[in-house]
């Protein structure tokens, strides 16, 4: 079984930590998300050459013609109100606007002849672009922002 932990800060900015199966149907409200083990091994090798790299911040942002896209960056550390996981030894952040969108995701590494980079399989998109960039959320993803109606076209 894949075993994680998890911290966040709590109304009264104590952390708590979660331990959680990423395999387990159910349980918590908080995001959870997985790198394979080769997305990992690619996140620590990138961020050897950053030394300022502390942990993967995850983030779904507005754009793209179906309303969302996903940034991916090293950052210096956590936030007040991030999600934290260690997904094989990489320290993952997730700010709390984004947490809807990307709870249950599994990033992985793809590289081939026609490209390489980080791909997503997320349970909350219901449609994506043509161009493969952005997504739209199904409608009953409860986060901050409604789905843009129409995607591409």
């Amino acid at each position: 079984m894949l075993r994680g932990r998890r911290t966040a800060a709590s109304v009264r900015d104590r952390p708590h930590t979660y331990e959680y199966d990423a395999h387990r149907e159910g349980g918590y409200n908080w995001a959870m998300v997985e790198l394979t083990e080769f997305a990992a091994e690619r996140v620590k090798a990138l961020a050897e050459a950053d030394p300022e790299a502390k942990v993967l911040r995850l983030a779904v942002e507005g754009g793209g013609c179906s309303g969302f896209q996903y940034a991916i960056g090293f950052d210096t550390g956590s936030e007040d109100g991030d999600i934290e996981v260690d997904t094989h030894g990489v320290r993952v952040v997730i700010d709390p606007v984004s947490l809807p969108y990307l709870q249950g995701s599994r990033i992985d590494f793809k590289d081939g002849l026609m490209g390489a980079g980080f791909s997503f399989e997320n349970p909350n998109v219901q449609s994506t672009c043509g161009c493969n960039s952005s997504f739209q959320a199904k409608p009953e993803v409860e986060g901050p922002y409604s789905p843009k109606p129409g995607g591409c076209g």
